[in-house]
């Protein structure tokens, strides 16, 4: 069954299209969350948010892609989730303020690959969406532009300018992969 299948059937309350649905986007929504910046001890967390609010929503949409809305959804929650969290940070006393910690150290991932996950999580987020987006979510320019509610042609110079800045930042850190 195709997601607008399943879509059309949750809808109608049929609870298991919905299990579906959750069963075969779980781990898409992990990933583009941690990608985007989402602690990976809070990932689990932003999922379930945006599965409840998909299940919320369904009766408000609009019959797009379900991928495309499901990665604005995330966005979303995570961008909520992250200023929720800026917000408790600048309460914290100077001590705790900064933490080095590194996503993915226990998958045992190369410094090399450690440095670009880094990188990319230092960009600004209207390059970085679209550049996780497209190279690690395998999304075309245009269906990011209707995630971001952008043009083809912008989200295209993003992806680029999000390229150089890596490439940039890359030479000047010398690191070897």
């Amino acid at each position: 069954m195709n997601d607008h299948d399943m879509v059309e059937q949750a809808r109608s309350g049929n609870d298991q299209a919905f299990q579906e649905l959750i069963a075969k986007h779980y781990r898409t929504v992990q990933k583009f969350a941690h990608q985007i910046g989402v602690n990976r001890s809070e990932v689990e967390d932003i999922t379930q948010d945006v599965f409840l609010n998909v299940y919320r929503s369904l009766s408000s949409f609009t019959g797009n892609t379900f991928t495309t809305w499901l990665y604005t959804v995330t966005l979303n929650a995570a961008r909520d989730h992250m200023r929720r969290e800026k917000r408790q940070r600048r309460n914290v006393e100077a001590v705790m303020e900064k933490r080095t910690t590194k996503p993915y150290t226990e998958l045992g991932s190369s410094e090399a690959s450690w440095e670009l996950h880094d990188m990319i999580l230092r960009l600004e987020e209207k390059y970085r969406v679209p550049l996780i987006l497209h190279y690690f979510h395998e999304q075309s320019f245009k269906e990011i532009g209707e995630v971001l509610d952008k043009s083809e042609s912008a989200v295209k110079t993003r992806v680029m300018r999000a390229r150089r800045q890596l490439k940039k930042e890359w030479e000047k850190v010398g690191v070897e992969a």
